[in-house]
């Protein structure tokens, strides 16, 4: 398999990771982009080591992941009472296009980063040895002397389980009260609430649809406080799957009811400008940094196309990304 662009940053001009790249991924070690087995479905004694590695892994979410370490200079799964520092998350099953879905979730994620500056996981892909790729990220709450750090994400925080609340606990909420948990336990949340609120503004732009409760956690500093924890899971989820709504929570972004006059009158009654700027108000924001935080997420940005179009998504799923990006920035506009 020919690659011109760094499977991490999409760089171009690199047939594998940049020094950029494995400096922030790999503290600079020089890791191959190939690993030395097959995906799990392909080969029979891979898979039971698999297997093995899922049992042990205690990131939740519904995707298979799997626990891996560096050795020297080399990616490989943990086995039994080691602590891995990297998450390698294979093409799901039962989802349309799940070949694109590693392809999907890191361009996506380099999108958010090096064109909105939100702070997400370190990511990347990595490929089996028969070329399909998978998505691996670097854990976040694992810090440099591979010490645990603490992390709840916003189920936990807000007392929600599937025993108390359902088989759609993670999902019957609003991003309102998301907002509330955080005034709630972080000391300093003027900051952590104006990088909460373009995360909402860009899982609204780039359709993501698994923007739940389990998909924002708050992170334990050294200092011993709380801040939000970088992002994670940023896809484009209409390109697997048929959505109805605009949001990922049932309640959506109050929690009372409110739709703008502008999304009263639109045939499609989707949210609008206006929208998200009565939320960052309710969530207290100021109206100023409303309107300045919004501004990037108005423009149709360049280098979105240019991401795109250097990731590893094939031509097709390259082109209904761009449309969803370009339906959504309409909208977005709207009033």
């Amino acid at each position: 398999m020919e690659i011109r662009h760094c499977p991490g940053l999409l760089t171009e001009g690199y047939p594998g990771y940049s020094p950029l790249f494995m400096r922030r991924m790999f503290a600079g070690r020089k890791v191959s982009h190939i690993l030395p087995y097959n995906a799990p479905e392909i080969d029979e004694a891979d898979q039971k080591i698999f297997m093995q590695n899922r049992k042990r892994i205690s990131i939740s979410g519904m995707q298979e992941k799997y626990s891996a370490l560096l050795e020297k200079n080399s990616l490989r799964l943990t086995i039994e009472n080691e602590q891995g520092s990297y998450i390698l998350k294979p093409k799901p099953h039962g989802l349309r296009k799940n070949a694109m879905a590693p392809a999907n979730e890191h361009v996506t994620m380099q999108i958010a980063s090096q064109v909105y500056t939100i702070p997400t996981a370190v990511n990347g892909l990595v490929f089996f040895s028969n070329n399909e790729p998978a998505y691996l990220t670097k854990r976040f709450d694992i810090d440099i002397n591979e010490a645990k750090l603490s992390i709840e994400d916003f189920a936990s925080l807000a007392g929600k389980t599937e025993e108390n609340a359902g088989s759609n606990f993670r999902y019957e909420y609003s991003y309102e009260g998301i907002a509330e948990l955080i005034k709630t336990y972080v000391g300093a949340w003027k900051i952590e609430m104006e990088k909460f609120f373009n995360l909402v503004v860009f899982n609204f732009l780039f359709s993501n649809g698994d923007a739940h409760l389990k998909n924002f956690s708050l992170l334990e500093t050294a200092n011993g406080d709380y801040v939000l924890s970088p992002a994670y899971d940023l896809m484009d989820t209409r390109i697997h799957v048929d959505e109805d709504g605009f949001f990922a929570l049932s309640d959506e972004l109050f929690k009372e009811w409110y739709w703008s006059d502008c999304r009263i009158k639109n045939p499609q009654h989707h949210p609008c400008k206006e929208d998200f700027i009565v939320f960052g108000n309710k969530i207290g924001i100021a109206e100023n940094r409303v309107s300045k935080l919004l501004m990037p997420f108005l423009k149709k940005q360049v280098d979105v196309e240019n991401l795109v179009k250097k990731s590893f998504l094939d031509e097709d799923t390259k082109v209904q990304y761009l449309i969803h990006y370009n339906q959504r920035l309409e909208m977005l506009n709207l009033g």
